[in-house]
């Protein structure tokens, strides 16, 4: 199937799709909707196609773009554009996790499969609420019972929403533990030789300042002299 006839195809797919949609989604429907043509579309063209699409709004002429997140491919608008589209949906658009919300989501993004006694015990604190909240946003998931666990309690797993939201394929693209800290630590060392440097700044303008008054004294000392 020639890619030119197909490339208006995967983008119209994409652009109407309410979710990210993965190659082998792409070549599906492809060749459901052309099922009348022999020549089958392959995943080889449908990537080629995508590409090709992913090109074409990099210009800096459109203000959204094809991007791969959440297990797939959709249009979102560019982060350059992001405070002006904030003003359809107003605080709503703009609403954020609570830090409870944020902790416990962080636990099971590094921890999962997690139960929720095993975010508990990491917090230190009840973790009811934060959890049902990141249900309700659709950011976590309930993925099974831990079998092997007093009770069987529940596990909870990020979902696909989750990976869509911080525009990642899948839990492994999550930043590591160690690069994290290691960025605090250099922002802590930048903010901690600024702080230093001004102190220096500030204790030489002091010194500065000492000595001029001292010569400005001896100047007044000297003046008095020579009217006596």
């Amino acid at each position: 199937m020639e890619l030119s006839l197909i490339i208006p195809h995967i983008e119209a797919l994409i652009f109407a799709s309410e979710k990210p949609l993965a190659i082998s989604d792409v070549v599906e429907m492809l060749n459901s909707a052309m099922g009348f043509i022999e020549d089958r579309a392959t995943p080889e063209q449908v990537e080629a196609g995508v590409n090709a699409i992913s090109e074409k709004y990099d210009s800096e002429f459109y203000s959204f773009g094809l991007v791969e997140s959440g297990g797939g491919w959709q249009f979102l608008t560019k982060k350059e554009y992001h405070k002006t589209i904030a003003q359809l949906n107003g605080d709503k658009f703009l609403k954020k996790l609570s830090v409870a919300s944020i902790e416990t989501l962080s636990i099971i993004a590094y921890k999962q499969p997690v139960t929720k006694s095993e975010i508990e015990l990491i917090r230190g604190v009840n973790c009811d609420y934060a959890v049902q909240k990141l249900l309700e946003k659709e950011l976590v998931v309930i993925s099974g019972r831990k079998e092997d666990a007093v009770g069987k309690p529940l596990i909870y797993s990020t979902s696909k929403n989750f990976m869509d939201y911080f525009g990642i394929n899948s839990a492994d693209d999550l930043p590591k533990i160690k690069e994290i800290l290691n960025q605090e630590i250099i922002e802590a060392t930048k903010i901690n030789s600024k702080e230093n440097n001004d102190r220096e700044e500030d204790e030489k303008e002091e010194g500065n300042s000492e000595i001029i008054s001292e010569e400005i004294k001896n100047e007044e000392a000297n003046g008095f002299l020579e009217k006596a």
